[in-house]
């Protein structure tokens, strides 16, 4: 059986910021649930870029790879929370997010926290349904 996924927005609560998600995400008939580890933003060995883009084009394509691992794409994903080093990097967060998704709705979290490492500006943690 195959997921069905139902994004909801109450019609009597606050928008969402950008109308680039979903209030909440309903999903039913799933086979299996995938909860994913918050991803940093380093490669293989363990080298995270300088700069706020890349280290969050790195942490997305991580997320893909852990889908992948398991048989499944972003579009099979229904959760994400993204933690944020800081505010400044809000709205570049979110321009990669778009560009990531495209026209994809997950229910989503940004939380402004000193990711684990220093060195990190963003990570990611999901979850996915197939």
């Amino acid at each position: 059986m195959t997921a069905v996924r139902r994004p909801i927005n109450a019609p009597d609560a606050p928008p969402t910021l950008h109308r680039r998600y979903a209030q909440a995400m309903e999903v039913s008939g799933q086979t299996r649930t995938l909860y994913i580890s918050g991803q940093i933003p380093t490669d293989a060995d363990g080298v995270a870029p300088p700069d706020f883009e890349a280290q969050a084009r790195l942490a997305w394509a991580n997320v893909g790879r852990q889908l992948a691992a398991a048989g499944m794409t972003l579009d099979n994903l229904v959760k994400a929370t993204v933690f944020l080093a800081g505010h400044e990097h809000r709205e570049i967060n979110a321009k990669v997010r778009w560009e990531v998704m495209g026209d994809r709705l997950i229910a989503l979290s940004t939380v402004i926290a000193g990711p684990y490492d220093p060195s990190w500006l963003i990570e990611i943690e999901a979850v996915a349904v197939g």
